[in-house]
């Protein structure tokens, strides 16, 4: 007969936050390692496997929808090192809107998620669901894309038949963009019409509108699209030195405004019936992330600036600004504050990303308030939060 044996106790589990809090930890970490070896221009295969390492981790957690991972070694980055923090949050951006998509036997593809940014000033703002009926206008839409020269003539393209207001486009996570992606990949290649739950769940409706009939109104939309193309398309390829590098964007630039003049009416067809009468004003397009962070900057910039307007209005006497950073929860953020004398006339805050050139965000609101008169601009270093 067999001895009694004590039994083994049992390896406590260890909490899934604490599990993330350490993914998080060793996650950032290593982003601090390639942003101070990046730094001492450290040599090359350490760096290389140092920059793998990271690219796959990321990788790994936005196939298993770790979002709490990303934005928590995004955030904790934040706090350590300012070249840490943009370099993990440039590669998580990109990885989550550049996927790469590999088949045996057939060549490597990519395919990106794109965001265009529009101001759309109308009578009464828009109505959601008078969006994207005009089929002939959407098709035209796509083609102009490659005609334009924003895309090459071989790639795969859709666009999202839907307008996403700011809050829409503010929740879209890592994690659900890059499932958008692949979504989208396997709509252009498959001839089945496949599920998109991610897509779906993105598209919320807007936010209620405040609006009267007569009201001048002017809101920012995003066309979200995706684009399928293969890994060495050469229409892609930027050259390695700079000079060849600022001549190629440059050139893309003068194509891209050129497109925008070209494709606002099919883009106002899409938005809304021919007989509405819209003006559109395009911020540039790039990758989702990119494009929304432009698009939320300016819709802040144009908030401050009628807060401002407003007031000056009000006063109806000369009034000076004061730009200084200030802390709110947190998170840094530009105020502008109003001055009569002592009198706060109005105050006002522009979001301020970290790592940021804190000159050319001063030197863009000091722009903005010379359009409304403001010439008597100081600059301070810090505003009570």
């Amino acid at each position: 007969m067999p001895k009694n044996k004590r039994p083994v106790p049992r390896k406590t589990a260890t909490p899934p936050e604490e599990k993330e809090e350490v993914l998080m930890a060793a996650l950032c970490g290593l982003a601090l390692e390639l942003a101070e070896q990046e730094e001492a221009d450290a040599l090359g295969d350490e760096l290389a496997h140092k920059e793998a390492e990271l690219n796959r981790l990321v990788r790994r957690y936005l196939a298993q929808q770790k979002d709490d991972i990303l934005y928590g070694a995004i955030d904790q980055a934040s706090h350590e090192d300012v070249g840490a923090y943009q370099l993990l949050r440039a590669t998580v951006e990109e990885a989550a809107a550049s996927v790469a998509l590999r088949r045996e036997g057939a060549p490597a593809q990519e395919i990106d998620a794109f965001a265009i940014p529009v101001f759309v000033h109308s009578q009464g703002g828009l109505v959601e669901a008078e969006g994207f009926q005009d089929e002939a206008a959407y098709e035209a839409l796509l083609a102009s894309l490659r005609s334009g020269g924003l895309e090459s003539e071989r790639a795969k393209l859709v666009i999202v038949r839907h307008a996403y207001d700011a809050v829409e486009a503010s929740r879209i996570t890592y994690s659900q963009l890059h499932a958008m992606a692949r979504e989208a990949a396997s709509a252009l290649t498959d001839k089945k019409v496949a599920e998109a739950p991610a897509l779906q769940r993105s598209i919320t409706g807007w936010s209620a509108a405040t609006f009267g009939p007569d009201d001048e109104a002017v809101e920012l939309r995003f066309l979200v699209g995706f684009s399928l193309k293969r890994a060495d398309d050469p229409f892609y390829q930027v050259p390695d030195d700079e000079a060849g590098a600022q001549a190629w964007f440059d050139a893309r630039m003068a194509r891209y405004r050129q497109w925008t003049e070209a494709a606002a009416p099919l883009v106002a067809r899409c938005l809304a019936p021919r007989e509405r009468a819209l003006r559109l004003n395009f911020l540039y397009q790039d990758l989702f992330f990119g494009a929304r962070q432009q698009g939320m900057a300016e819709q802040a910039m144009l908030a401050l600036m009628a807060t401002l307007g407003q007031a000056l209005a009000a006063h109806g006497g000369p009034a000076a600004a004061v730009i200084a950073p200030a802390d709110v929860d947190g998170e840094m953020v530009l105020r502008v504050q109003l001055q009569a004398g002592e009198r706060v006339l109005a105050s006002g805050d522009r979001p301020f990303d970290l790592g940021s050139d804190l000159q050319v965000e001063v030197d863009d609101v000091r722009d903005a308030l010379a359009t409304l008169g403001i010439t008597d601009v100081t600059v301070a270093e810090r505003h009570a939060g």
